[in-house]
């Protein structure tokens, strides 16, 4: 299993955000994973089994989603794995906000 999931909400919606663009990087940006939510809003795999302790950003294409609507074309959301606990970045969505949580 991935150590990074994640899973995006449509808040305004009231349902899972299916087809977001989702991009796991390094730091550095280097991009270490690529995905799409499916229709439950998860990204399921994202990255390898094992991600040495850092600094990692999920960068989320909302802009794809949302259309018109989105006030906020991509949200970026970074974050520090330590040790190898499993890290579930959940993504509140609406078109013009959005929140985050460490999940489990």
């Amino acid at each position: 299993m991935s150590q990074v999931t994640t899973h995006v909400l449509d808040t305004a919606a009231g349902r899972p955000a299916a087809g977001v663009a989702v991009t796991l990087e390094r730091d550095d940006g280097t991009v270490l994973a690529t995905g799409a939510t499916d229709a439950d809003g998860r990204v399921r795999a994202l990255g390898p089994d094992r991600l040495d302790p850092a600094t990692y950003r999920l960068r989320f294409d909302t802009a794809a989603y949302l259309g018109t609507r989105a006030f906020f074309p991509e949200v970026v959301i970074v974050f520090r794995v330590v040790g190898d606990a499993h890290h579930h970045v959940p993504l509140l969505l609406s078109p013009f906000g959005y929140s985050t949580y460490r999940g489990s």
